[in-house]
């Protein structure tokens, strides 16, 4: 007669070939999209919660949404056993060197406090050309050649300034309705960019949403990916919300982001591929929402967490 399987056994075991991706959280899958907002849980709530999903790393998020005094961030990360794995910055450098200017302030402000806590990675998101609710341009769809040499070389050199400052790399985070988001503008911005100071923060989300090949980016540009950001979307609401030219928010409203496995990319095969790459890599969970429906966003961190575990990998304990 066979034994009755005890906890032990039924423990999620880690996948030896996922030993170097360290899996994490982030402020985003909690509706937290900006640093101060009545529609987004409070900071306490956001970091018990993380840990009542069982994840031990997360990310910064809008720089002002957790406190930004090294002290009082540690000490409330450490009670709750929780570090960090990067921080956020907006950037729109192709607007010239005033703009420029402000984003190295910003830059350093975030790389500051990263530095309190030892972290090196820093996600730079470039401005939306779309009004964030509406869909309606702001400013034109693509840039001239003066203007896309001021990004690509303004990144580059924010990338220099930040390495030299604080040993952060920059990850170029594409994103949906920027000048840099469907796969073409990723490998162009990669390929007109300094390697040795501009680096990929590969959203599988918005490169999905944009219609664009994780895989191949993944192979084409092997050294460049220094950072992850894991999310899925549903291709057939993506699609539509592309057609309809609405806003951001909007699609992410219509049900755009989905939760693992219930969307693409696939995940296991993303995974082989940043698992075959052999290096230390930081794999932040993000589900775009905003705002989040009360006590959802916990559920669903839960559920993701049990997924990731259910394949093999399982959440970093630092």
């Amino acid at each position: 007669m066979n034994s009755p399987l005890s906890d032990t056994d039924l423990q999620p075991v880690a996948d030896p070939a996922f030993a170097r991706l360290s899996l994490g959280t982030a402020p985003d899958s909690w509706g937290i999209w900006f640093p101060d907002d009545p529609k987004q849980p409070h900071w306490s709530t956001f970091l018990d919660e993380v840990v009542e999903a069982g994840f031990s790393t997360i990310e910064l998020g809008p720089y002002g949404y957790l406190p930004t005094n090294p002290e009082q961030l540690r000490d409330e990360l450490g009670k709750r056993g929780l570090s960090l794995t990067g921080g956020t910055v907006g950037t729109a450098l192709h607007r010239g060197p005033e703009a420029f200017e402000q984003v190295r302030k910003d830059a350093f402000d975030v790389c500051e406090l990263l530095a309190a806590f030892d972290v090196h990675h820093l996600v730079v998101l470039p401005e939306q050309y779309t009004d964030l609710h509406t869909g309606a341009l702001t400013q034109a769809a693509e840039l001239t050649a003066d203007e896309w040499r001021g990004l690509t070389e303004g990144h580059s050199a924010l990338g220099r300034l930040v390495a030299d400052a604080f040993s952060v790399t920059q990850g170029f985070h594409p994103h949906v309705d920027t000048h840099v988001d469907s796969q073409n503008f990723i490998e162009k911005f990669l390929d007109d960019t300094d390697p040795d100071t501009v680096s990929l923060c590969l959203d599988t989300g918005h490169v999905s949403y944009c219609s664009g090949d994780n895989g191949e980016i993944i192979s084409r540009y092997p050294d460049r990916i220094s950072y992850i950001h894991l999310k899925q979307v549903d291709p057939g609401i993506a699609a539509k919300a592309r057609e309809d030219h609405v806003g951001f928010y909007e699609a992410v409203q219509r049900g755009a982001m989905v939760e693992p496995p219930l969307g693409v990319p696939t995940m296991e095969p993303l995974l082989a591929d940043l698992a075959a790459l052999n290096r230390d890599l930081r794999l932040i969970i993000e589900q775009d929402m905003y705002p989040a429906p009360p006590g959802s966003a916990k559920q669903i961190a839960i559920r993701t967490r049990e997924y990731f575990a259910g394949i093999g990998l399982l959440p970093a304990q630092k």
